[in-house]
């Protein structure tokens, strides 16, 4: 068993991918699954809440329900005070749940149909509620029972303990389940124990906030010849380009960045957005800098480190460019030029949304796969106006919305969120685990942009660069003071 990190690197499965999993190793084990599974949710209650008097398991009415009573009988068994709360009748139970059930009855287990309610309120923070009301076939929104039982589990002060995931969470996307908007609705647990493989749902959307810290038991479990090809890779910590002693500026490539609209355009300026994207890569080590404001003029709010040029005066075809951020509606007359000479390209905000306007401008990015290197970089809202689909479907299957992103401009995408995708042609799917909410401010998907054209410049490939742009992105937001605010601009001076 392990505790998997921001820098863990992880095969992540489906629903049908650990089905199949979980059917080759139970082929070669004599052990049921659900024994072992409900072993390793005991050892790991006893590891989390070591000094718990009152441990309480919320079984549900499928397989889940059963790990939950699996374990409940050894933690039973090692002296623990346990009680199981059963939701529907032991006779609908599977047949190795109904055996899970006979098992923890004969141990002594105390098993009822209600939440122990005056046990419950008598519970403290250093005991242990385990959540074993669903698992990952999970699909459909949670009856009114189940939604009290979680709100129960939510009220309690002691911990949560998940087992396979947090009960009200869609294992494949991480949002709510069904059409749920309500995050009452959802299980805030401490810790989750996923088995054989992880979920990705675990890592994105509200997984990440519902999750806690996340294990993996692999019950034994040995990669073979047959094992199905994982949906994704998390994305561990890539290493950075160094500098060697050798080096000059020029080895270390050449990055311009596009966009800024002024405030003369629509009474808004957005200068400082291309000013950030520019620091960003200046900060990440990239040779030299040029920032071309949309306005053509220069700006005095720039770091004196940048170099400031009309994009006309750019010679494209040998640059490392970055377009879009803070463009406006400006930046449109910029982008076919863009995309037809720069050698290697960054685009993003604007110039996606311009993109996505123009069926002239689609067919130019998709010319850029003959060897042009590119990454788009949308947020959920720009992803979804490429795909010409709602927001919702993007975040119903971020997987699938990044995938099919790289298979219409057949580039690189970066899908931003909560467990950003990064896709690319060849590859497979990575899905970033580092970042938290305090990315969650403007100018921050810029610094992103100048980032990943920084780490291009310095030689990676566009899928390297932005799977360790990304990676790096995140990390400073894990690192930063929790008393201190995270601006876009602390962000960029924090990168090397």
């Amino acid at each position: 068993m392990q505790r998997l990190s921001c820098t863990s690197a992880w095969p992540v499965h489906g629903r049908e991918g650990i089905q199949t999993l979980e059917a080759q190793l139970q082929a070669c084990s004599p052990i049921p699954l659900m024994a072992k599974a409900g072993l390793a949710t005991a050892q790991l209650a006893l590891a989390v809440a070591p000094h718990a008097q009152r441990i309480w398991v919320a079984a549900g009415p499928g397989n889940n329900g059963g790990d939950g009573l699996e374990a409940a009988m050894h933690l039973h068994q090692w002296g623990k005070e346990v009680k199981v709360s059963l939701l529907g009748q032991a006779q609908n139970l599977p047949a190795d749940a109904h055996a899970a059930w006979q098992r923890a009855k004969a141990a002594g287990v105390q098993i009822t149909s209600q939440r122990p309610a005056g046990w419950l309120e008598d519970m403290g923070p250093l005991d242990l509620c385990i959540d074993a009301l669903l698992g990952m076939g999970a699909s459909r929104p949670l009856s009114p029972e189940m939604q009290a039982w979680v709100q129960a589990l939510n009220r309690c002060p002691a911990q949560v303990l998940a087992i396979d995931l947090p009960t009200g969470l869609n294992p494949e996307s991480g949002q709510l389940l069904g059409d749920a908007s309500d995050t009452a609705l959802l299980v805030q647990a401490d810790h989750t124990l996923s088995f054989i493989a992880v979920k990705p749902g675990l890592f994105m959307g509200h997984g990440r906030d519902a999750c806690g810290d996340i294990w993996l038991d692999r019950l034994g479990f040995q990669e073979g010849a047959n094992a199905p090809s994982p949906l994704a890779w998390l994305n561990d910590r890539k290493p950075r380009p160094g500098k060697t002693h050798a080096s000059h500026k020029g080895s270390h490539g050449d990055v311009a960045v596009i966009g800024g609209e002024p405030m003369a355009a629509h009474g808004m300026g957005m200068a400082g957005a291309a000013v950030l994207a520019a620091t960003a890569a200046l900060r990440a080590g990239a040779g030299r800098v040029i920032l071309s404001l949309l306005s053509g003029q220069a700006t005095d709010n720039a770091p004196p480190d940048l170099m400031q040029r009309n994009w006309r005066q750019l010679d494209l075809a040998q640059l490392h460019v970055v377009c879009g951020c803070g463009g406006g509606q400006d930046v449109q007359a910029v982008i076919p030029e863009v995309l037809q000479r720069s050698a290697q390209l960054v685009l993003d905000a604007d110039g996606l949304n311009a993109v996505a306007q123009d069926e002239r401008l689609q067919h130019l990015l998709q010319q850029r796969a003959s060897g042009h290197p590119t990454v788009i970089t949308p947020h959920p809202l720009e992803a979804a106006r490429l795909l010409k689909i709602s927001t919702t479907q993007v975040q119903k299957d971020r997987l699938k919305a990044a995938q099919d992103l790289m298979s219409l401009f057949r580039c690189t995408v970066v899908l931003k969120g909560s467990g950003t995708v990064i896709a690319a042609p060849g590859q497979t799917p990575r899905i970033n685990t580092s970042g938290n909410g305090r990315l969650a401010t403007g100018g921050t998907g810029d610094v992103l942009a100048g980032l990943i054209g920084a780490r291009m410049a310095q030689g990676l490939s566009a899928f390297d660069a932005a799977c360790s742009a990304v990676a790096q992105h995140g990390q400073v937001a894990n690192d930063w003071p929790e008393n201190q605010a995270l601006t876009a601009s602390d962000l960029a001076q924090h990168l090397a």
